[in-house]
């Protein structure tokens, strides 16, 4: 799928945003604001998105735009990783967006307590990713995901509002993954972390 469209969007929402946050000049940032208005029309008219979810996704950030954080959990028992039931039926790795007021561990091992109801300790990076190398759908904004090896030390599953249950699963019988979160070749890499005693942290 040619996505140079998307590339040139996410482009002119970054020059926009950064002429707002830092252009002076009132004409200036009107003009700023309306390029940013342009590339989130883009994006709707090329996807199917109401526009008006797309500047709420695209076009409410202030400041110097970076990318977003994302951590995934990898919990391993008698040589099973665990992932947790999605509200659609797919499966994951318990994760999601690292909070303005958590570190990036703190947020792994909340994330946990949220989706699986476990409490465990976050030991190694596994990897730091770039999501658009990696997943699809490709998102209008970037993200850098963060595989972290967890021990678990206690907690049992809880119903909540994102997941209904998890399982643990072998690597050669993995479920039907939400693959715009992991895929199985990230699944993989966590069984290969686990299996390696001095990993290296991988990073695109």
């Amino acid at each position: 799928m040619d996505t140079k469209w998307l590339e040139w969007a996410i482009e002119l929402q970054s020059l926009a945003q950064a002429g707002l946050t830092y252009g002076k000049d009132l004409y200036d940032r009107e003009r700023y604001k309306r390029i940013r208005e342009i590339s989130a029309e883009i994006m709707a008219y090329k996807t199917d998105i109401p526009v008006t979810k797309i500047k709420d996704l695209f076009c409410n950030e202030t400041g110097y735009q970076t990318p977003k954080l994302d951590t995934r959990a990898a919990i391993f028992q008698n040589g099973k990783i665990l992932l947790v039931r999605e509200k659609n039926g797919t499966w994951a790795l318990p994760g999601g967006w690292v909070d303005v007021n958590v570190s990036v561990k703190e947020n792994t091992i909340k994330e946990v307590k949220e989706e699986a109801g476990l409490d465990v300790t976050a030991d190694k990076v596994i990897a730091i990713q770039d999501r658009s190398k990696h997943n699809l759908p490709v998102y209008a904004y970037g993200v850098c995901k963060i595989f972290v090896l967890c021990t678990m030390i206690g907690g049992a599953f809880q119903e909540n509002i994102e997941t209904t249950g998890f399982a643990y699963f072998s690597e050669n019988e993995l479920p039907e993954l939400a693959t715009e979160k992991n895929t199985e070749e990230q699944i993989k890499m966590c069984f290969e972390a686990s299996r390696t005693p001095n990993w290296s942290t991988l990073f695109d």
